[in-house]
């Protein structure tokens, strides 16, 4: 197997190589709401957030309050080392009696929650319980940090427009608009299939696969994308 890294490849160079077979596991693409003024400079992807670190204001509106939202909510909100790598700080931000000598290690506990590093509404436009997609078994613990953490959530809103006053909202079909005064707005609004180069493989004539994330990338699932590949491969 010869891999190769650093390297973008274009159609005509998997073509010219002359491979029988080519998957396509390219994964995704951040979706870019068609929201008026969203090229403006406030706006930034949880890409430039998670990766490229690009700097965020004290205020922040998050688009989209799927997993990724709640991701970059917490990433915002918190300053220093996470809690989750420091055990003693751990307990304490949850209330935790280590002693045991609290009834349930938790009764009367008083949690030592930080304040934020910034004020965060994480917003959604679908009318369920914001969070109500995460794990069964671990969103509570996501949208209780956030609560503490004085994150507000707000669901139905319509996006109205964005300028440099910031992110103009609507809450359910007769709200009125309200403007949030953020800094910066984040989209974590989902995402799409990356297949830049499927249409023109297919069009030369090329056999291509796609799995994982290049194939569906509606709630991203590993398990999935692994099932994926390990039965293309056994059938090639």
């Amino acid at each position: 197997m010869q891999l190769r890294l650093g390297t973008r490849v274009k159609a005509q160079d998997l073509l010219g190589a002359g491979f029988d077979e080519v998957i396509l596991a390219t994964g995704i693409a951040p979706r870019t709401p068609a929201i008026p003024g969203i090229d403006n400079p406030k706006v930034l992807s949880y890409l430039d957030v998670i990766l490229q670190r690009k700097p965020v204001g004290r205020s922040v509106a998050v688009i989209g309050a799927g997993g990724i939202g709640f991701d970059v909510s917490e990433f915002l909100v918190h300053q220093g080392v996470a809690t989750s790598l420091d055990r003693d700080a751990f307990w304490k931000e949850w209330g935790i009696d280590t002693t045991l000598e609290a009834r349930g290690g938790v009764a009367g506990i008083k949690p030592d929650v930080h304040a934020p590093a910034r004020q965060v509404f994480l917003l959604q436009r679908k009318h369920s319980k914001v969070g109500d997609g995460l794990g069964k078994t671990t969103g509570w613990i996501h949208r209780t940090g956030l609560k503490n953490k004085q994150v507000q959530m707000l669901n139905g809103v319509q996006y109205l427009k964005i300028d440099d006053a910031g992110l103009h909202i609507r809450i359910g079909e007769d709200g009125e608009e309200t403007l949030l005064a953020v800094d910066n707005i984040v989209i974590c609004a989902g995402q799409d299939p990356l297949r830049e180069l499927y249409d023109d493989l297919v069009t030369a004539g090329q056999s291509v696969h796609l799995i994982g994330g290049a194939d569906i990338a509606a709630e991203l699932d590993a398990k999935r994308a692994i099932d994926q590949g390990s039965r293309l491969a056994a059938a090639l």
